[in-house]
C-alpha cells in the first residue's frame, strides 16, 4: 500500500527534523507515487508514501483518532477491517473516513491498546503515535509480509519500509555489518534481527516494539506457529475440504482494492490456484501476468498459457532477455538495499513491471510450499535422514569418512553427479542436522568451506558458528516431527527472505503484492496437516492439488515442479565468466579483506573446468561486491550498469 518512516528524538527538548524526514520519504516514493503525509509533534515525526488502493479519496495518512491524541502511518492492508469497524463503532468508535482500514486500525488501538494487532488479518507494519504518554508503538504482521527496519540510538529512534529510508535522515554513514557475512555466504540472506548495516535491524514477523520518551524499547512477540503436534489423523477428504474452504475465503478476502486486480501466473499449482480461484470467485476474466527468458528452457511461460487459456484470462507475458538480466542487476540491488539472494528476484522485477501498466495490486501464490510441505526437500530430507540412520548402523566411521572424502575430491566425478552425491547422506555427517538440511539445501559456501574462503583476518574475526546460529535456533525451538520442524524453520527463516523479495521488487515498479496462501488461519491449518497425507513420494501439496481438482486441468497440477527457474547457470560460461572473475579479483575488491585470492580463482578454475558447479557461489559473490559499490560505496547504479551492460554483450 504505501512506504512509512519515523523519527523519535529523545532528551528535553529535543524536535524531529521535518526536512529529515521528508527526505527519508522521498528515497522510498516508488513504493508510494500517488500521495504523501507528514505529522511532527516535538520529539517525533512519521510520514509515508502512499500507493492509494482502498479509499482512494479517504485514506490519505498520518491519520488521528477523535480528539488527535494518537496517529497513525500504515503500510499494507487489513482484510477484515470492515467487519472490526462495526465491532468498533457498535462500540461508540466515531470514523471520519468512508472505509480506510488505516483509520480501523487506531480505533481498534484505542479500544485495545497494543493486543489491537491480535485482531488484524492481513499484512501490516505501522506506527502509532500516543501524544499522551510519548511513545511509540511498532508492529509488523504475524508472516512478514510487510517489511520494518529501525535503528535505535541513544539520541534517536529511526524506523522505515526500506533501509535507504533509515540512511536518508542524514548523519548516518552506512557501514558493512562484518559479522553477517558467514551467514550471507551461507544462505544468501540473514534470518535474524540484524541487517547487513551495522546498526540497522528488522523487527522481526509477529513482534510489536513500544518506545517511549526515556529510549527504552519493549519487544514483544504477539504471535508464533504452533507445530507441535499435527492435526489429529482424520481422512484426506476432511483436509482437502478444509483447506479449500480456508483459501478460498482467502482469496475472497484478499480482492478487497478500489483499483484494478490480476495475479502472477507462473503456470506452477499455486499461482494457477489463486487465478482459478479469483475468477470463479469474481465471475469474470481476470488480468493474468507471466514473465519468461529468451532462453526457452527456463521458461514456464507454455504452463501459464495452458492456464490462461483454461481460466480464460486476459494474459500478458514478457520475457526478460540475458542483456537486461545483467544490465538491471545493480538497480534492483539499490531497491532492496542487500545482496540479491536469488536470481529469481530479477524476473520478478519484470513481470511487476508489465503488470504496473494494467493493474495496481496483483495477488501471488508465495508461501504454499512453505506452509504445505511444497519442496522436494522436505520429502528428501525425511528419507534421507532414514537412510542415515541405517546406513551409519551397520558402516563403520572409517568407511564413511572415506567415502564423503571421495564425492568431495575425486576426479571421476562430474560437476552434476558430484553436486548430487553431496545431497545425500553419503557425503554427509548425519551427527549434525545442519548436514541433512543447511548444508543440503541452502548453503552456498557451508561452514567448512568458508574456512578456506575467507581470508585469515577475517577468519579468526568471524564467530564459530556464525553461519548457522540464527537457523539452528529457530529449529531448535521448534517443536512436533520432523515435517513440522522443517516447515516452521523455513516460514521463519527462508520465506520472510521471500517475502522481502516479492515486497521489494514489486514495491520496485509501484504495484502491491498481495499473499492470500498466507492467511495466518490458513497458515496455522496448513502446517500441521499430518505427513502422510500431505506428501506421497517425493511430491508435497498433496491437499492443495486435490483442493484444486475441479478448477485446473492435471497436466497443471501434477507437472514437475521447476520453481521459477533462470538461466543465470547456463549463462556462467566463457567470455561472461571471465568478466565476473574479473571483477571479483580487481584490488578494489579484494582490498575489502574478506576473500583468499587464490580461493576466488580455483572457484572459478573448478567451474570453468566443469569439476563443480560453483553458479551459486559465483552469485554470492557477485552480489556481495555490487552491494558493496551500490550501497555502501555510493556508486549510481545506473553508472556500474554500463559494465554489467558490456559484461552481457560479451560472448
Amino acid at each position: 500500500m504505501c512506504g512509512i518512516a519515523g523519527i523519535l528524538e529523545f532528551g528535553r527538548g529535543a524536535r524531529a527534523n521535518a526536512a529529515s524526514l521528508r527526505e527519508m520519504c522521498r528515497v522510498i516514493t516508488h513504493r508510494g507515487p500517488d500521495d504523501e503525509g507528514f505529522y511532527t509533534d516535538g520529539s517525533v515525526g512519521i510520514g509515508m508514501r502512499r500507493l492509494s488502493i482502498v479509499d482512494v479519496a479517504g485514506g490519505h495518512q498520518p491519520i488521528s483518532n477523535e480528539d488527535g491524541t494518537l496517529w497513525i502511518v500504515f503500510n499494507g492492508e487489513i482484510y477484515n477491517h470492515l467487519a472490526l469497524r462495526e465491532q468498533l463503532m457498535a462500540r461508540g468508535h466515531r470514523f471520519s473516513t468512508p472505509h480506510s482500514d488505516t483509520e480501523t486500525i487506531i480505533h481498534l488501538y484505542e479500544e485495545y491498546g497494543a493486543d489491537c494487532v491480535q485482531h488484524l488479518r492481513g499484512m501490516f507494519a505501522f506506527a502509532i503515535w500516543n501524544r499522551n504518554t510519548k511513545t511509540l508503538f511498532i508492529a509488523r504482521d504475524r508472516l512478514g509480509i510487510k517489511p520494518l527496519y529501525y535503528k535505535l540510538t541513544p539520541e534517536r529512534l529511526l524506523f522505515g519500509s526500506e533501509i535507504k529510508a533509515v540512511l536518508a535522515h542524514g548523519g548516518i554513514r552506512p557501514e558493512f555489518n562484518r559479522a553477517a557475512l558467514p551467514e550471507y555466504l551461507a544462505f544468501g540472506y540473514l534470518s535474524g534481527e540484524e541487517s547487513f548495516y551495522a546498526g540497522i535491524r528488522k523487527l522481526l514477523p509477529g513482534h510489536t516494539m513500544t518506545v517511549g520518551p526515556d529510549g527504552k524499547a519493549q519487544i514483544r512477540q504477539y504471535w508464533d506457529l504452533d507445530t507441535s503436534k499435527p492435526h489429529e489423523s482424520r481422512d484426506e477428504q476432511y483436509y482437502v475440504q478444509s483447506y479449500r474452504e480456508l483459501l478460498e475465503g482467502a482469496v475472497n478476502s484478499h480482492l478487497m482494492s478500489d483499483v484494478p486486480l490480476g495475479v502472477f501466473l507462473s503456470g506452477g499449482v499455486d499461482s494457477s490456484a489463486v487465478a482459478a480461484l479469483m475468477t470463479k470467485l469474481r465471475r469474470e476474466p481476470v488480468e493474468t501476468f507471466s514473465v519468461g527468458y529468451t532462453e526457452q528452457t527456463y521458461s514456464e511461460l507454455p504452463f501459464a498459457r495452458t492456464v490462461s487459456d483454461h481460466i480464460h484470462s486476459r494474459h500478458q507475458e514478457v520475457l526478460v532477455s540475458e542483456q537486461e538480466f545483467f544490465a538491471s542487476l545493480p538497480h534492483l540491488i539499490w531497491h532492496e538495499d542487500e545482496p540479491i539472494a536469488w536470481p529469481s528476484s530479477v524476473s520478478l522485477y519484470f513481470v511487476a513491471r508489465l503488470a504496473r501498466e494494467r493493474v495496481t495490486v496483483v495477488l501471488t501464490g508465495e508461501g504454499a510450499d512453505e506452509t504445505l510441505a511444497g519442496y522436494t526437500r522436505y520429502a528428501f530430507t525425511l528419507k534421507n535422514a532414514a537412510m542415515d540412520r541405517a546406513y551409519r548402523s551397520v558402516v563403520p566411521g572409517f568407511v564413511r569418512r572415506g567415502l564423503r572424502n571421495s564425492v568431495a575430491t575425486s576426479s571421476l566425478l562430474g560437476g552434476t553427479l558430484r553436486r548430487k552425491l553431496e545431497h545425500t547422506f553419503l557425503a554427509k555427517d548425519g551427527n549434525s542436522w545442519s548436514s541433512f538440511y543447511f548444508d543440503n539445501f541452502f548453503s552456498a559456501f557451508g561452514e567448512f568451506e568458508q574456512n578456506g574462503l575467507l581470508t585469515p583476518e577475517f577468519a579468526h574475526e568471524a564467530a564459530p558458528g556464525k553461519a548457522y546460529k540464527n537457523v539452528i535456533d529457530y529449529w531448535d525451538h521448534s517443536l512436533g516431527e520432523m515435517l513440522q520442524r522443517l516447515l516452521y524453520t523455513d516460514v521463519k527463516t527462508y520465506l520472510v527472505e521471500l517475502l522481502m523479495k516479492q515486497d521489494n521488487m514489486s514495491m520496485a515498479a509501484s504495484i502491491e503484492s498481495r499473499v492470500p496462501f498466507l492467511d495466518h488461519v490458513l497458515v496455522e491449518f496448513a502446517t500441521r496437516i499430518p505427513r502422510e497425507v500431505q506428501i506421497q513420494g517425493l511430491s508435497g501439496k498433496r491437499i492443495l492439488k486435490k483442493a484444486v481438482e475441479d478448477l485446473l486441468p492435471h497436466s497443471i497440477l501434477y507437472r514437475p515442479k521447476l520453481g521459477f527457474p533462470t538461466p543465470w547457470s547456463g549463462w556462467l560460461a566463457g567470455p561472461r565468466l571471465e568478466t565476473i572473475r574479473g571483477m571479483l579479483l580487481e584490488p578494489r575488491s579484494l582490498n575489502r579483506g574478506y576473500f583468499r585470492r587464490e580461493a576466488i580463482e580455483q572457484l572459478f578454475n573448478e567451474h570453468r573446468a566443469r569439476h563443480r558447479d560453483n553458479y551459486d557461489r559465483i552469485w554470492r559473490l557477485l552480489n556481495l561486491e555490487l552491494w558493496h559499490r551500490v550501497c555502501l560505496e555510493g556508486e549510481a547504479h545506473d553508472e556500474i550498469g554500463e559494465p554489467a551492460m558490456k559484461m552481457a554483450s560479451t560472448r
